[in-house]
């Protein structure tokens, strides 16, 4: 293997260039944008690219077409190294009815559910009330949590069922669903399984991924916190036993539920990498990328030490590591997608990145640059970080002066969501459970922050000091200058779901040193306020000042304009729900949006008449379009 042919993006796509790079491999990552660019969605063009790239071999990364069958059958057709499992152990466990199936033939527990033929809504509705109510719903093909609704009562079904089934005809193709039975207080536990091309198989622990919204993982670690010893054997064996029972080779993830009383039932199998594998590589002091290579070239297990014994004993070492997504999306808004360009980026001081770490114990794999654009196109993920210690503990207080130490400025993320969430009780009691990040209300407050209060004064601090530079001969709302008294700058701050405006006396006594993390792009200043991004600028003249306000505020889909309904988020309307003349009551849908693979569902504020409808299913919008027109209705006698 000479030349490998990166077929992804982003943090995944630079983290196994990295080991390509380490291990005498040239990579090529193709662009996805732009003059020369790959669609990853189709396996004829990534075949075309990779054979025109002069490349021997293919990785998928994860996403994507990494557990496309179809596209592991083309790489091997055109004489190309595949490096991943089989393509029909691709698609006997992509297929989640017929890994069920197989999980069953290995006596490995399954959720009580159904997998129906007849793929009707009456049927469905049949079969969900045969496995009682609350009921997941799940899509047949694929991963990575996309597609799956929670139904608590046969009234949400129908609705349900429409999202579930588009969702899954945009990712992957099949819109089959099926239904599982929702095991309450539960936990989210994986097992890491390698498997080479002569047949032998092991597992490389356990991790625990139970800290999700909206079925996205947010926080991960390894191994799974507070298992007894004999259920963390029993999910091994059940993992190797599923695998096995295909043949597996190369990296894959058996995931299950883990419930309060010790049981557990089988989820699915992801034939790819995961997103969360560095936790795993540094409690093993492994790089699973390398080993993925060297099995591709036909390497045993064996030769790479990878025996079941010397595994087990390195995990009874005791280490432990953690990691945290960090995503373009705003928690006090509800986890909306985010899109802007980053103005800065700040990273751990003695952070390693794509590979084993120093003593510090801290990994970044970042998939932004300063000055990178970020869009709606592609999943939020922007950097993965990563701790390691001896000891849980240790591994949570290192992640979280990583954290604390991370600044990305520019548009919003999740990073001081993250800076709190990773010192909650919750968490460092290994109390996670799927639905806390939802039932939590220590972390519902974690996600809100102070979006109810203004920025702190040395936030406005610092923007004005920043932002001096850029005023003209415009009185106090430019120069700011005043005889025998401080420089006075009017500033407006973009803050919660709106602006806020303030004079700012600057103080030349001020050391800059002490501001928070600050970045000047154009006339914009973005300002670290506990690892949140806030944007500054200076505020125009106060008649234009109300009237932007009252723009800000209808673009973040308050209801400042009456009879407007306005998109909260950048992205493709994939459904619209209403037509001219309807009649809604509050609550009810207008239209659905979808960025970064996550449906948003925008609703009536209240009960109106739709006057106009204003965009169409398919088209491309930015925040603060406005979607619709509603009208009140006419009252009672009139027409």
């Amino acid at each position: 293997m000479r030349r490998l042919f990166i077929a992804n993006r982003g943090e995944i796509a630079r983290r196994i260039a990295t080991t390509a790079v380490r291990v005498g491999i040239e990579p090529v990552v193709p662009p996805v944008d732009g003059p020369g660019a790959v669609d990853l969605l189709d396996p004829a063009a990534v075949v075309a690219a990779a054979r025109g790239a002069l490349a021997d071999a293919v990785h998928p990364g994860y996403g994507f077409l990494a557990e496309s069958p179809d596209l592991a059958l083309d790489v091997i057709a055109a004489g190309l190294t595949w490096v991943g499992p089989s393509p029909e152990a691709i698609r006997s466990l992509g297929d989640k009815a017929a890994a069920r199936a197989i999980s069953r033939s290995v006596d490995v527990p399954v959720a009580a559910g159904e997998e129906p033929a007849d793929q009707s809504d009456g049927s469905l509705a049949t079969a969900a009330a045969r496995i009682g109510y609350p009921v997941l719903v799940k899509p047949v093909a694929g991963g990575g949590g996309k597609g799956i609704r929670v139904v608590a009562t046969g009234a949400e079904l129908g609705a349900a069922l429409a999202a579930a089934r588009r969702e899954a005809a945009r990712a992957f193709g099949d819109e089959r669903l099926l239904l599982e039975r929702y095991v309450r207080d539960a936990r989210h536990v994986e097992v890491q399984v390698l498997g080479d091309l002569h047949g032998a198989l092991v597992h490389l622990g356990d991790r625990d991924c139970s800290l999700q919204r909206r079925h996205q993982k947010l926080l991960e670690e390894a191994p799974a916190p507070g298992l007894p010893q004999e259920l963390r054997t029993a999910l091994w064996a059940a993992a190797v036993r599923v695998a096995s029972a295909v043949g597996y080779a190369n990296a894959g993830t058996c995931e299950f539920l883990v419930g309060g009383d010790g049981s557990f039932v089988f989820l699915e199998m992801n034939a790819r990498l995961q997103v969360e594998h560095p936790v795993t590589e540094l409690v093993l002091a492994r790089d699973l990328v390398a080993d993925q290579l060297a099995i591709a070239g036909g390497a045993r297990l064996e030769e790479l030490g990878l025996t079941q014994p010397a595994i087990e004993e390195r995990l009874a070492a005791g280490w432990h590591a953690v990691e945290v997504r960090l995503n373009a999306e705003d928690p006090a808004r509800g986890f909306l997608p985010s899109a802007g360009r980053v103005a800065a980026v700040r990273w751990p001081d003695e952070a390693t990145a794509f590979g084993p770490v120093g003593e510090a114990g801290v990994r970044v794999d970042a998939g932004v640059a300063e000055g990178d654009e970020v869009g709606g196109r592609f999943d939020p993920l922007l950097a993965k970080v990563i701790a390691v210690g001896a000891d849980r503990r240790a591994a949570l207080a290192r992640l979280g002066e990583a954290l604390d130490q991370t600044e990305v400025l520019g548009l919003a993320t999740n990073l001081a969501f993250l800076r709190r969430l990773a010192r909650l009780p919750v968490v460092l009691d290994g109390r996670a459970r799927i639905e806390t990040v939802e039932a939590d209300e220590a972390v519902a407050a974690a996600a809100r922050g102070d979006a109810g209060s203004a920025p702190p004064d040395r936030a406005w601090q610092a923007a004005a000091r920043a932002l001096a530079g850029l005023t003209g001969p415009a009185g106090a709302w430019g120069g700011g200058w005043r005889s025998s008294a401080p420089a006075v700058l009017r500033l407006v701050a973009v803050w919660a779901d709106g602006t806020v405006e303030r004079s700012v006396a600057i103080q030349d006594g001020s050391a800059p040193d002490a501001d928070p993390p600050i970045a000047l792009d154009g006339p914009v200043a973005h300002v670290s306020v506990d690892g949140a991004s806030v944007a500054f600028a200076l505020a125009p003249p106060p008649d234009l000042a109300a009237a932007r306000e009252r723009a800000a505020a209808s673009s973040s889909g308050a209801a400042a304009a009456p009879g407007m309904v306005h998109s909260p988020m950048p992205g493709m309307v994939v459904a619209v729900h209403v037509e001219r003349g309807a009649v809604l009551a509050g609550g009810d849908p207008i239209a659905t949006v979808e960025a970064m693979k996550m449906e948003h569902v925008v609703r009536a504020p209240g009960v109106a008449r739709v006057e106009a409808v204003l965009v169409r299913q398919g088209e491309q919008v930015e925040r603060g379009r406005v979607l619709a027109r509603l009208g009140a209705l006419p009252a009672a006698g009139q027409p």
